[in-house]
């Protein structure tokens, strides 16, 4: 993997390119040369004139293809300052990203700390309560996102370092469902793993719970119905442990099936729903299915018929 990346440094792709057109130029003259020298000798063998046979000097054509390859290499040249360019401000953007969502992390959480205090002794009025309820679930909406960015962030720095433990799936998704009823006590989720099966699968807890955080919410987020009812299924198959969240909700274009895991990608859904989500729910779920060597598809037989989600999982049965 490491050395794939070195083949694929923006330095050594211009340098080899440039070697690789100084090289062919080289080749190429030395052959004109070559084959003018035995053409000329031949020219004098049979006393021809050679001004009939060879109209173009060798001179200028060597000019010529010198002016083009060095059009060509000044071409490389640029791509390759501008490919830099953007290479550092890719990397000022990550270090503002952590820098940002690190200052903005802490003051949330304080804030979550305090409302919560206030709700659990009752400090204040009913009414008050119900304000700070509302307020508590904006900041813990707010400290959900920038965790978000944080994670994202971090797995495309290639910084993200985590513990994958051998847990049962199907555990994990109950214990997750049962830490977080409140977050979705208005919704009808449905989980019932399959009797006498377990489902070890080596996962990273904290990202595997993001994931079905983020999978969730947005079943939850572009939903129409009263009581959006998702339902979530395990399958083994011979070669793939298979996750999937069905659910009720608006659906999708047969266009955007494959466009809604893109970075900052919202489907053609109606504006007030779009508005809802950031583009990147998806998208880190997607990262972080790939570091847990898996795949994500989607599916849905069209709009207002709800979606599938399936996580495919490489699984060998016993």
């Amino acid at each position: 993997m490491i050395r794939s990346r070195w083949i694929l440094h923006p330095l050594f792709v211009f340098i080899f390119s440039t070697t690789a057109l100084v090289a062919s130029l080289f080749l190429y003259i030395y052959w004109y040369m070559a084959v003018n020298t035995d053409l000329e000798a031949i020219l004098l063998r049979f006393n021809l004139d050679r001004g009939e046979v060879l109209k173009s000097q060798v001179w200028v054509v060597i000019m010529v293809l010198s002016i083009l390859v060095g059009i060509i290499l000044t071409g490389i040249f640029i791509i390759f300052l501008y490919n830099q360019k953007i290479s550092r401000l890719y990397g000022l953007q990550q270090n503002f990203i952590n820098t940002f969502t690190h200052e903005l992390k802490t003051p949330v959480t304080s804030l979550k700390l305090y409302l919560d205090t206030a709700l659990k002794y009752n400090l204040y009025t009913p009414d008050q309560l119900k304000y700070i309820q509302y307020m508590s679930q904006d900041v813990a909406r707010l400290s959900y996102t920038i965790n978000r960015i944080l994670s994202i962030a971090k797995m495309e720095s290639g910084g993200y370092q985590g513990e994958f433990v051998l847990l049962d799936l199907a555990e994990e998704i109950q214990r997750f469902l049962k830490n977080h009823t409140d977050m979705f006590r208005k919704c009808d989720i449905r989980f019932v793993p399959p009797p006498g099966l377990s489902f070890y699968y080596p996962v990273n807890p904290s990202l595997f719970e993001i994931l079905l955080m983020n999978l969730l919410t947005n079943a939850v987020h572009y939903n129409e119905s009263e009581t959006p009812q998702i339902q979530i299924t395990l399958e083994q198959t011979p070669h793939y442990l298979l996750i999937r969240f069905l659910d009720n909700g608006i659906g999708l274009e047969k266009s955007d099936v494959k466009k809604i895991f893109r970075k900052f990608y919202q489907g053609q859904g109606r504006e007030e729903l779009k508005a809802r989500g950031s583009g990147l729910g998806l998208y880190l779920v997607k990262n972080i299915v790939r570091m847990h060597k898996g795949k994500i598809t989607a599916e849905s037989p069209g709009i207002g018929q709800g979606s599938v989600f399936t996580i495919s999982l490489p699984y060998k049965k016993v």
